[in-house]
C-alpha cells in the first residue's frame, strides 16, 4: 500500500487525512481544534469510529505529536501504511509557485516570505511544515490554492491602480480555491457526458468552457478554459467575490474610506467586520445555509434578503463569466453548499435561461456522492454536481512529484 498524509494546518488547528492515492480511500483522518486555547479538542475518525479527547494542546509540534500518537493507539499504524510522503496544504504562493514543490529551507522560508499577503493563513502553514518535517522523515510536498490561477491572462490579474505601486507591495488577482477547482474541473472534462457532448458537437476538449461554483462557508467562482483557469472571483485575498458565509465579497473600496472616516474605528475593526461579521451573517444574523433556510422558511425578511443577494450576486458571476468564456458548455457546482443544497442551485439558475441553463427539478432534488448531471437532457448547457475533494488532490499531487 502506498499512502500520502495530508496536513492542512491553520492558525489554531490542523487537520489531517491518511489517504490512498490511488483509489481515493481515506484510511483515517481528524482535526485538533483550539491550538493554544486552554481548552483543545482532538477528533480522530478510522474505519467508521470515533475517538475524541478533550485536552490542552499547547503548539502545533504537541497538535501532530497527538495525531501521531493516536495513529498507533487507534490506527492504522503509520509504521506500516507505507507512508511515501506529507502532502501540505499552503494557501498562498504568491508569484513564487505555480505548482506543487517538494519542500526544502528554500522552499519554507519564501514561503515564510508571503506572510504579509497571506497573514492568517500562510503562518500557521509554515508552522504545520516545520513541524512535520521534524516528526516525519518523509518527502514533503506544498500544494499552493493559489497554483491554478497562477497563469491567469495579464487582463484578468492585474488591477487598475498605479503600476509601481503594484509591484512594489504584489498586489494583483492571485484565487483561492485554486485546487478544488482544478480537481473538479478535471473532472467534469473526464465525464462520459461532457465528454459525448463535445463529441456531438465535433469539438475537442481544448474549447471546453466551464464556470465552476465552488460553494461553502468560503465561496469563490472561476472561469475555466480547455482545463486553463481564465477568470476567478477571488482576488489578492479570499475576501473578493462572491457573498459568503461571513465574507462580504465585493463592495465599493470607498466603504472602508467611509467608515474610518466617519467614525472612531480602526483598521483592524473594519477587516474583522468585512471577513468575520459580514457575508450570511451580517445580513441575516446565520452563516449556515442550512440555517438561513430554515430561517427564510420560518418567513423571516432578513433571511429573505440575504438569501436573495446571496442568489443575485451569483448569477451576476455567471453572467459575466459567461461574456468571457464566449458562452458556457458546464456550469458546476462543488462544496458543501453547491454539493447539498439543490435549492441553491435552482436559485442560481432561475433567471439564466437566456443562457440555455436550466435544472430537472427531480435530478437536482437526488442525492449522491458521484458527479452527476442535474439539467434536463438535449437541454443545451450542462448544468452538474461535481464532489470536490481538496485532500485527495494534494495526495495525488504530492505522489506525482516524489514518484
Amino acid at each position: 500500500m502506498t499512502t500520502v498524509l495530508v496536513l492542512n494546518s491553520g492558525s489554531s488547528s490542523l487537520k489531517y487525512q491518511l489517504v490512498v492515492p490511488g483509489s481515493g480511500e481515506v484510511l483515517a483522518g481528524g482535526v485538533v481544534e483550539r491550538i493554544g486555547e486552554e481548552a483543545g479538542r482532538i477528533t480522530h475518525e478510522v474505519a467508521g469510529q470515533e475517538v475524541v479527547r478533550e485536552q490542552t494542546v499547547a503548539d502545533h509540534g504537541a497538535a501532530l505529536r497527538l495525531v501521531l500518537d493516536l495513529f498507533e493507539e487507534a490506527g492504522p499504524s503509520l509504521r506500516e501504511a507505507g507512508i511515501v510522503a506529507v502532502g501540505h496544504r499552503v494557501v498562498h504562493g504568491g508569484t513564487s509557485f505555480s505548482a506543487p514543490v517538494v519542500v526544502d529551507d528554500d522552499v519554507v522560508a519564501a514561503v515564510r516570505a508571503l506572510v504579509p499577503l497571506a497573514p492568517l493563513h500562510n503562518p500557521g502553514n509554515v508552522t504545520g511544515i516545520e513541524v512535520a518535517r521534524e516528526l516525519l522523515d518523509v518527502p514533503h510536498v506544498a500544494v499552493f490554492d493559489t497554483a491554478f490561477f497562477a497563469d491567469l491572462p495579464p487582463a484578468a490579474a492585474t488591477y487598475a491602480i498605479d503600476v509601481k505601486t503594484a509591484a512594489e507591495h504584489g498586489v494583483r488577482r492571485y484565487g483561492f480555491h485554486g485546487t478544488s477547482h482544478q480537481f473538479v474541473s478535471s473532472a467534469v472534462a473526464a465525464h462520459p457526458a461532457v465528454r459525448a457532448e463535445l463529441a456531438a458537437a465535433g469539438r475537442g476538449p481544448e474549447t471546453l468552457r466551464q464556470v465552476v461554483l465552488h460553494l461553502g462557508n468560503g465561496a469563490s467562482a472561476s472561469a475555466v478554459l480547455g482545463g486553463h483557469a481564465v477568470e476567478t472571483s477571488m482576488g489578492l485575498t479570499p475576501l473578493e467575490g462572491l457573498v459568503m458565509g461571513t465574507r462580504s465579497g465585493d463592495i465599493d473600496p470607498g466603504i472602508v474610506f467611509h467608515l474610518l472616516r466617519s467614525g472612531d474605528l480602526t483598521v483592524d475593526y473594519v477587516d474583522t467586520l468585512l471577513n468575520k461579521r459580514s457575508g450570511l451573517l451580517g445580513l441575516s444574523g446565520v452563516n449556515d445555509m442550512r440555517e438561513l433556510t430554515r430561517l427564510v422558511e420560518a418567513g423571516d425578511d432578513g433571511a429573505r434578503l440575504a438569501l436573495d443577494v446571496y442568489l443575485h450576486r451569483l448569477r451576476k458571476y455567471v453572467g459575466a463569466y459567461a461574456a468571457v468564456l464566449g458562452g458556457i458548455d458546464v456550469l458546476v457546482f462543488t462544496a458543501g453548499v453547491g454539493e447539498n443544497a439543490a435549492h441553491v442551485r435552482a436559485g442560481v439558475v432561475d433567471g439564466l435561461g437566456f443562457l440555455g441553463l436550466t435544472v430537472d427539478a427531480a435530478r437536482n432534488e437526488a442525492r449522491s456522492r458521484e458527479p452527476r448531471v442535474v439539467s434536463p437532457s438535449g437541454t443545451g448547457p450542462l448544468v452538474m454536481v461535481v464532489p470536490t475533494n481538496e485532500e485527495l488532490a494534494i495526495a495525488r499531487q504530492a505522489i506525482a512529484l516524489v514518484g
